[in-house]
């Protein structure tokens, strides 16, 4: 059900009396804006209206209205596995102790051959008292489309308890190599919370030189709530600073493959040459 189809000045209320009633035969149109605004409003609406509404758009003879019923019993069905997806991933990050604060942290762009590599950090509120204060969707960053991790990063930014985001650029990546500066661009993301975390849950290995209590967490970013938005807020930051590059250096597409080696990043870097974001020291085999 397409929730945009809501629209401010509907009588919702006058809509609602009616169906309850059954003394007035609603149009589609008005039943589907209904059932819509109710999606929209899952968390502020009594469950139990929602069984009542289904029972009445059940009894409806027209098929078109039936199916509204059946429409709004998927929904209900998808959105409480989700919650209940989301709440196992909270409940993750409170497994391992009575910690008040638990950051999760991860990193994006350890591979690409141009650009920076970024890590996020989190601290989220584990201790909701209820439904609506989860971020739902959240999960491997890598596994959401563009437009679902921009969405999520901002109420990830937004409900946060504290968030921050580390760089370490090409230059730095040449000179130290990658496997110092992932670790090293995930302990300046820790580093930069401005509340001190507890205990840090990382995606993968465990982060060196960081004097805070860590546990490492194998495909960390699907079971952790903490490390799932670190990842997606880092990926997000970093895929928006590549396509600003790419208005500077148009030939690579970084508005596409974020500074990843695909076929045609390759053939620009041959046709080209290298530009100031490139890696050095990626690119041995290539030029």
């Amino acid at each position: 059900m397409d929730i945009d189809i809501v629209k401010k000045d509907t009588n919702f209320s006058e809509i609602e009396d009616n169906l309850f009633k059954g003394t007035a035969k609603l149009n589609f149109s008005s039943l589907k804006t209904y059932v819509a605004y109710l999606q929209q409003n899952y968390f502020i609406t009594d469950k139990e209206k929602y069984q009542q509404v289904m029972n009445c758009l059940s009894m409806d003879s027209r098929k078109n209205v039936q199916s509204l019923a059946l429409s709004l019993e998927k929904f209900i069905f998808k959105k409480e596995s989700e919650i209940d997806r989301v709440k196992e991933m909270y409940s993750f990050d409170k497994s391992f102790g009575n910690y008040i604060y638990v950051a999760g942290v991860d990193e994006v762009g350890r591979g690409p051959l141009a650009g920076p590599i970024a890590a996020g950090a989190v601290v989220l509120n584990l201790r909701q008292k209820e439904d609506r204060e989860l971020i739902l969707g959240i999960k491997d960053s890598k596994k959401l489309s563009e437009k679902k991790r921009e969405e999520l990063s901002k109420i990830i930014k937004e409900k946060a308890v504290s968030y921050s985001i580390a760089l370490i650029n090409n230059n730095e990546i040449d000179e130290r190599g990658i496997a110092w500066c992932n670790n090293e661009v995930l302990r300046r993301a820790v580093k930069g919370l401005k509340v001190a975390p507890d205990i840090v849950l990382s995606d993968g290995y465990a982060v060196k030189n960081l004097d805070i209590y860590n546990e490492f967490i194998i495909k960390g970013d699907m079971k952790s709530a903490s490390i799932a938005c670190a990842s997606i807020i880092a990926k997000v930051y970093r895929d928006n600073l590549m396509k600003e590059y790419s208005k500077e250096f148009p030939y690579y597409g970084f508005d596409g493959n974020s500074g990843y080696g695909t076929t045609e990043h390759v053939q620009a870097i041959k046709k080209y040459g290298i530009c100031k974001i490139h890696r050095k020291s990626f690119l041995k085999n290539i030029i």
